[in-house]
């Protein structure tokens, strides 16, 4: 039987969006992989980064990297990892970069080579830097037609859902939403 290379999905609601996450966080594949999240601004790439974590068992307050531009967490009690064994988190925002070289100057070349997982939203702002990429998710909101929906990411619009295996890894994480 061929390896799932691609998904396509409808989250109609935030409700649905949670439940993808959920599925993602059940995958021990989800403890090493590095995933970027696309879409244009207010596509729900941070909501689905909230309900990831939360799904993996981080606690506390949960914000976006923009300004920061990474994020570290940590889950302590991680049901893919084994008992004791923090899974250790990295969520990237380079919406700010102006230029891919800002990604090697950062010295983020350690973190993506450290153990645990990464998503990555703006990928395309790191440009050749970017490391390995285990899987590619891609938002987009079916009706953008209405100004909330540029803006408020937990906004119930539709939206349309690609996700893309570029690794084995990537293809295990497709198999948890199958």
């Amino acid at each position: 039987m061929p390896a799932v290379e691609r998904w396509q999905g409808q989250w109609a609601t935030e409700e649905d969006t949670q439940a993808f996450a959920r599925r993602l966080a059940t995958t021990p594949a989800i403890a090493h992989a590095t995933l970027t999240l696309q879409g244009d601004l207010g596509a729900g790439k941070t909501t689905l980064v909230r309900h990831l974590l939360r799904a993996l068992g981080v606690r506390g307050r949960i914000k976006s990297p923009t300004y920061a531009v990474v994020e570290p967490h940590s889950a302590i009690d991680c049901a893919v990892m084994p008992e004791g064994e923090p899974l250790q988190i990295w969520h990237f925002d380079f919406y700010r970069f102006n230029d891919p070289r800002e990604w090697e100057d950062a010295g983020f070349r350690e973190l993506f080579a450290s153990p645990g997982l990464k998503l990555v939203e703006w990928p395309e702002r790191a440009g050749e830097f970017l490391p390995v990429v285990d899987l590619q998710i891609d938002i987009q909101p079916d009706d953008m037609t209405t100004p909330q929906a540029h803006t408020d990411p937990d906004q119930d619009t539709q939206r349309t859902v690609h996700a893309t295996a570029l690794t084995a890894t990537g293809r295990l994480l497709l198999e948890a939403l199958a």
